[in-house]
């Protein structure tokens, strides 16, 4: 092991070196961190002056902690060019062929190039964010307490691995400079969007949530670094010149995975589709544990923590059952309101969004959307127990005619995504990254087209026309 570390830290060594004694690179950083803080402290200071002028206490005392973790953000944004670099930069410069020649491992050379493109940002916006509170030390405003800070900190070494980790990715993938900072976008924009979802955390005053974003910036990260690993071949490096997007043979490798051998449609649900729920048998139980354990979570927290929030009188509760049965009729033109196409067309829309989710996340926000959906049944069969509606006939009766086949229809779907994103981080030494996501995305249409759609079909027929009146004739015994 210690050897390991050894080769990792000579990868790193060689890359420091090449950075540092760059100044087209050292200039720059230097410049940004050293002028950006002062930027900032002019700001803040403006609006401190605006906001006791005009009473936003409240507002003020969130601005530091925003201020602290966008000045760690930009040194990471702009030092992300030495990471997508780090492999498709040296090949275009004719150096990588001495390290790819090195009695070195894949992943120790992987490994010492992450490192470094972690390590030069964090140093930079570390070094910004201490310059800023210098400066701000100066000033008569509160300091952000030490767990704001540790968070921020903490978010901001989660943004660096993120970044980087994908960067790494990229650049192993790409085969010229000009790509991979093409491609940068991909890894800049959504942590922006994720750092307005932080800011916006920070001034609703929502600190504890805020470790979340920590454990899932850490998981998403983990998995780019485990997708690189799995990926990342040398021979692969020097083997591949140019990349051209050949849409007829992606096509015909994407038709031929979802249609298989099969002549016909019986051959084909008997042949392939089995195959493909053969292949779904470990993430559907997973997905079943999730639902099972979100269903009952749900179902406790809505039982235990509501009454603390909302009176659950005797009289409140006579007022609901009083409400729902002089609404009851309103079932009878539930086709009239809600018709069968659009509940299937947003059934379908749904789906299609745990696949966009997962794509974008290695399956984990995906899973997140299907935990959204279970949590949604556990709080309603807990509603249902707070006004003395028995649980077990509300699920039998308002969700189990449709459920049965809209339920089983996500759990397929969400088993599939799951499923992909284990293939993207598993190693297959036979496949490139392309064609792995091409084939697991073609397994995840295989199993939407021949079993997601028609189940959600039936399952919107049944829930508006069946469903309504099991629930009316089952109201008389909740």
């Amino acid at each position: 092991m210690r050897r390991r570390w050894d080769r990792i830290w000579l990868v790193a060594k060689r890359e420091f070196q090449d950075q540092f004694r760059d100044w087209r690179i050292i200039v720059p950083m230097f410049m940004l961190v050293s002028l950006f803080p002062f930027v900032a402290d002019v700001t803040t200071r403006q609006a401190i002056g605006f906001m006791n002028r005009f009473g936003g206490e409240l507002i003020l005392n969130r601005v530091i902690p925003f201020v602290v973790l966008v000045i760690g953000f930009f040194p990471l944004s702009f030092t992300l060019i030495v990471a997508l670099e780090s492999f498709v930069g040296e090949k275009e410069r004719g150096t990588i062929e001495p390290l790819l020649s090195s009695p070195l491992e894949d992943r120790e050379m992987y490994l010492g190039k992450l490192l470094v493109g972690v390590i030069t940002p964090l140093l930079f916006s570390y070094g910004s964010i201490i310059l800023y509170l210098l400066l701000l030390a100066r000033r008569a405003v509160e300091f952000p307490s030490a767990y704001m800070m540790t968070l921020i900190l903490l978010l901001t070494f989660a943004h660096a691995v993120l970044m980087v980790s994908a960067a790494i990715v990229i650049s192993v993938q790409a085969t010229t400079i000009r790509a991979a900072n093409l491609l940068a976008s991909f890894v800049v924009v959504p942590v922006a969007f994720l750092l307005q979802g932080e800011t916006m955390l920070i001034f609703w005053g929502n600190e504890s949530v805020l470790i979340y974003a920590v454990l899932g910036l850490t998981v998403l990260s983990g998995l780019f670094i485990r997708l690189g690993l799995a990926h990342f071949k040398r021979e692969y490096l020097l083997g591949r010149e140019i990349d051209a997007l050949d849409i007829k043979s992606i096509w015909r490798v994407f038709s031929r995975r979802v249609i298989g051998d099969a002549n016909s449609i019986v051959e084909w649900y008997t042949v392939e589709i089995a195959a493909a729920l053969r292949q779904l048998r470990r993430p559907l139980l997973v997905v079943i544990g999730i639902a099972a354990f979100t269903i009952l979570a749900s179902y406790l927290y809505v039982v235990v923590y509501v009454p603390t929030y909302v009176d659950v009188t005797p009289a409140r509760v006579q007022e609901l059952r009083i409400y729902i049965a002089d609404n009851l009729g309103n079932l009878d033109v539930l086709d009239e309101n809600i018709p069968a196409p659009w509940v299937f067309f947003t059934n379908v829309r749904a789906t299609l969004a745990f696949l966009f989710a997962g794509l974008i996340s290695f399956s984990t926000l995906g899973v997140t959307l299907f935990i959204v959906n279970m949590a949604l049944i556990g709080g309603v069969l807990g509603g249902a127990s707070l006004i003395h509606y028995s649980p077990l006939v509300v699920f039998a009766s308002a969700i189990l005619p449709h459920g049965a086949f809209e339920l089983t229809a996500i759990f397929l779907a969400t088993a599939s995504v799951l499923k992909m994103g284990a293939e993207l981080v598993t190693p297959q030494t036979d496949k490139s990254l392309g064609d792995v996501f091409l084939l697991a995305l073609a397994d995840w249409f295989r199993v939407f087209i021949g079993l997601v759609v028609p189940l959600l079909a039936i399952a919107a027929v049944i829930e508006v026309y069946v469903t309504p009146q099991i629930i009316k004739m089952a109201f008389p015994y909740l």
